[in-house]
């Protein structure tokens, strides 16, 4: 059976049920949203006149949670207008609405007979063939399903999302006995390629993957914290960044989570585990009695953490008063941040003959133990649980890649000395002489599945590119960007540089790409696999020019930019760039003359100069004003005055999109422009999309002359501007950058409608940002972002 989703239902409006509903919303599919019947009003209702027969308040628990979408943060929606996919309801009244639907996912309460309840109804309204799933984060799957139809059955499995699900990668996939295979295919498939998961397929075991692995390492950290006598400070300076994990590290990620939350998941396993297992998942009795007193975390305010105005407190978990934070320090943390590259940081660090590698230690060794032990229990393959682990928790190395970067041999050599049991699949390993639990093979990544080393599973939509660039080497490079042959007559130019600011590294490999791309190729992409795309020039070198007083040498670089960004616009061969995360500044500049853009849903894109005292000298003004521009219908009249006011407040105001369809509405995109759910699959889907824009004949625009308002709508454009400025929201010098962008985009002092050319334009820009980069109040806010990382408000 053909399987499609076109409408949802979800069936539970809670902050986990109301976040897949946005989620699903986000990717353009109408989705039901239902919850109980409220049984008494609330005074709002009384004073209204309402009754409960009404459906308003009959629909209030979806109702109220589907506004509450507008205020969430971080934000469930990529766009307000997301909001009208989203319909509500009530299980009495608009479970018929379920016959609608091809996806039904259920996200009520954690408690078996009010799932089973719900199912009995949802059975009785369902058409064949409908695909169920459940949320639970660890009740078991089988047991669910007990006492439906074979249909039902058939098409009912887990599907356990992460919080919150627009921003969690993972996507826990879990079969019941009785599921039909093609189901589990197409749900993994739509997982990855639809809803942009990183899909890992379970077993229906208590907790799964990643919170059966992931509370078992909160716990372990627990105890080794309480009996070693660390503080909250502590632990966390050393379980967090230091060894490639989140920022929140161990107890403020249990804040965030909720420590009410944390003690229901880890009750979970220990009602369904025995023994020695059972002992681990006893939650300690401190953090019971934080939960009693009301130390919930995040949501109560208060937890492991207190904010007190600026300052973070951390608890003393013996006299449960707040106390100034404190950190771990000893040598080997020191000498850590010397090591290149994480695995060689963790592996000092575990074994480090101090407080930290005591700590690390006797927290990755259980953890690492618990996870060989669990394979085959609750995944077939290491991947999975690696996977689950950082698609769900944030790791950037999961159990078994930091058991590979530790030594396996020496780490076993190491627990066998203090007694410790090791599990039959790591001793299977090492009496076949293999030393790690990943291998490269000649045909790519493989791992250890019991017996012998097999390929990793890849998804042909995801690239990898440090694997690729080593398989199949480049074509050119320098230190700041690489030229790849992506195959299929597509070349990619890839930043590597510092931040991947663009500094004249980047500009050259820029203009031999072009050139190389011209000659030789069907089309060219733009990107990478960093942290960010771009944020932009490189400010240290331009604040060092203008420091030692060389416009000239600024005046060839920013020229250079100019010429490469035009050399994009008018390439013969079709480029397309491929954004994601921080597209601040200059990186933005790269993507606006491009044939088209690429996005990810979390793209966020944003000329933000005016931040360190600039405004954009690539061409940014000018794309952006061109950008809405070509988007306005033929034949109608234009308002160029309107386009002006809204291209400066955007630049002069520094705003940067929430989300790439965000970054559409603020015209970075056009409607043209694609927008990758999966991030995985950007490079994959920009590749395809200068394939078929070369394949349809790709020819490069004409270069055509600008309507300006000119000097009347630079008087405009400067009102706003003065009004602020003399109420005091903006400095002098904040006005004094306005009148140059107005400047700008106005086109100089030419009557309104006046058509120039783009060099023109070019050169009004780089004209002001030259004046600007000499100014001294310029130059503190540059020096103010590269030391402090944020504006300079002088």
């Amino acid at each position: 059976m053909a399987y499609n989703i076109k409408k949802a239902a979800v069936l539970g409006s809670g902050v986990m049920g109301s976040g897949i509903a946005a989620h699903l919303a986000n990717i353009g599919i109408p989705t039901i949203l239902l919850d109980i019947v409220p049984r008494e009003l609330t005074k709002d209702e009384e004073i209204k006149g309402l009754i409960l027969e009404n459906p308003v308040v009959r629909n209030r628990f979806a109702a109220g949670a589907v506004q509450k979408l507008l205020k969430q943060k971080p934000a469930p929606l990529t766009a307000k207008k997301n909001l009208a996919l989203l319909s509500v309801g009530n299980f009495e009244d608009d479970l018929e609405k379920l016959k609608e639907v091809d996806w039904i996912i259920e996200v009520v309460v954690e408690n078996l007979d009010i799932k089973k309840n719900l199912y009995e109804k949802i059975e009785a309204v369902r058409k064949p063939g409908t695909i169920i799933s459940s949320n639970t984060s660890g009740i078991s799957i089988d047991a669910m399903a007990e006492g439906r139809s074979d249909d039902f059955q058939k098409h009912f499995l887990g599907t356990h999302f992460f919080n919150p699900p627009r921003y969690l990668k993972l996507l826990e996939v879990i079969p019941a006995k009785n599921t039909c295979p093609d189901v589990v295919t197409f749900m993994k498939e739509f997982g990855e390629d639809k809803l942009g998961k990183g899909v890992v397929l379970a077993k229906d075991t208590p907790n799964f993957i990643g919170n059966r692995i992931g509370t078992y390492g909160l716990l372990v950290t627990l105890r080794e914290m309480k009996e070693r006598g660390y503080s909250v400070g502590e632990v966390d300076s050393v379980t967090g960044p230091l060894i490639g994990r989140p920022k929140s590290a161990t107890l403020r990620t249990l804040d965030v989570v909720g420590l009410d939350t944390f003690i229901h998941v880890a009750k979970n396993v220990y009602d369904q585990t025995t023994g020695e297992e059972q002992k681990v998942f006893e939650v300690p009795a401190y953090v019971q009695k934080m939960v009693d007193n009301g130390l919930l975390g995040a949501k109560s305010g208060q937890g492991f953490f207190l904010k007190k105005g600026k300052e973070i407190l951390e608890l003393n978990t013996e006299t449960f008063e707040y106390e100034a934070m404190k950190k771990l320090r000893t040598p080997s943390i020191e000498m850590a941040k010397q090591q290149k590259g994480l695995a060689a940081k963790v592996k000092l660090l575990t074994y480090a003959d101090d407080r930290t590698g005591e700590l690390l230690w006797n927290v990755l060794a259980p953890t690492l133990l618990y996870s060989a032990q669990l394979h085959g229990e609750i995944a077939d393959d290491i991947v999975a649980i690696d996977n689950a682990m950082k698609w769900g928790f944030g790791w950037r190395q999961g159990p078994f890649e930091i058991w590979d970067a530790i030594g396996v041999q020496k780490s076993v050599e190491k627990m066998t000395a203090e007694g410790k049991e090791i599990p039959a699949f790591v001793e299977k390993l090492l009496a076949k002489g293999y030393e790690s639990f990943y291998k490269e093979l000649e045909d790519g990544l493989a791992y250890f599945d019991g017996e012998n080393y097999k390929l990793v599973p890849v998804n042909e939509k995801a690239i990898d590119l440090k694997r690729y660039k080593k398989k199949h080497g480049v074509i050119k490079s320098n230190s700041g960007a690489s030229l790849i042959d992506m195959g299929d007559g597509i070349a990619l130019l890839e930043f590597h540089s510092q931040a991947n600011a663009i500094g004249l590294d980047v500009i050259q490999m820029i203009n031999y790409a072009i050139d190389e791309v011209e000659a030789n190729y069907k089309g060219l992409v733009i990107g990478n696999q960093g942290k960010n795309f771009c944020v932009g020039a490189n400010l240290g070198m331009i604040l060092m020019e203008a420091q030692d007083d060389n416009i000239f040498e600024l005046d060839f670089t920013i020229r250079g930019f100019q010429n490469a960004m035009t050399k994009i616009k008018y390439s013969s061969k079709p480029v397309v760039a491929a954004p994601f995360a921080m597209t601040l500044g200059g990186g933005s500049e790269v993507c606006l003359p491009a044939a088209h853009i690429q996005a990810t849903m979390e793209t966020y894109m944003g000329l933000v100069e005016v931040g360190v005292g600039l405004i954009p000298g690539g061409g940014g003004n000018k794309e952006l004003y061109m950008k809405y521009l070509k988007g306005l219908p033929q034949g109608v009249q234009v308002d160029y005055q309107n386009i002006a006011n809204k291209v400066f407040e955007s630049i002069a105001m520094a705003k940067v999109s929430t989300s790439g369809e965000e970054a559409r509405e603020n015209n970075f995109l056009n409607f043209a422009d694609g927008i990758s759910v999966n991030p995985d699959h950007q490079l994959y889907d920009a590749k395809q999309a200068a394939l078929a824009l070369y394949e349809g004949g790709y020819t490069a625009p004409i270069r055509a002359k600008v309507p300006v308002v000119g000097e009347p709508g630079y008087a405009t454009l400067l009102l706003g501007a003065q009004g602020m400025f003399q109420s005091g929201f903006i400095s002098e010098h904040d006005l004094k950058i306005a009148k140059k962008l107005a400047y700008v985009l106005a086109g100089g002092k030419v009557p309104y409608g006046t058509l120039v050319d783009e060099q023109y334009l070019l050169d009004l820009e780089r004209e002001a940002f030259l004046s600007l980069v000499a100014e001294p109040k310029s130059q503190a806010r540059m020096q103010h972002m590269l030391v402090k990382g944020k504006p300079l408000r002088n």
